[in-house]
């Protein structure tokens, strides 16, 4: 697993940039893009893919310990599809 300040140290290497202020960049950035999610926005990243929301609609389902029937209420989930540059990467 790599963490931001994992990243942040790469890039600011690369960039002849001080760590911290790699870290701020990269925050800013999740931020922005999080923020974006939260509006209900696709965001694309090229090479990454796309974040977005999607709504799932009401629907019945069992509770598995007894078989019972239960609604379950719609909900938003946050969806990932990966561009296809990632996919012939991995």
């Amino acid at each position: 697993m790599v963490t931001v300040k994992q990243m942040a140290a790469a890039y600011a290497e690369k960039h002849e940039m001080s760590p911290k202020d790699a870290a701020g960049l990269l925050t800013e950035v999740f931020d922005t893009v999080v923020q974006h999610v939260k509006d209900g926005d696709k965001v694309r990243i090229a090479g990454l893919g796309i974040i977005e929301v999607r709504s799932r609609a009401a629907r019945m389902g069992r509770n598995p310990a007894t078989g019972e029937a239960i609604q379950i209420a719609a909900s938003r989930k946050i969806a990932f599809r990966a561009a296809k540059e990632l996919k012939d990467a991995v």
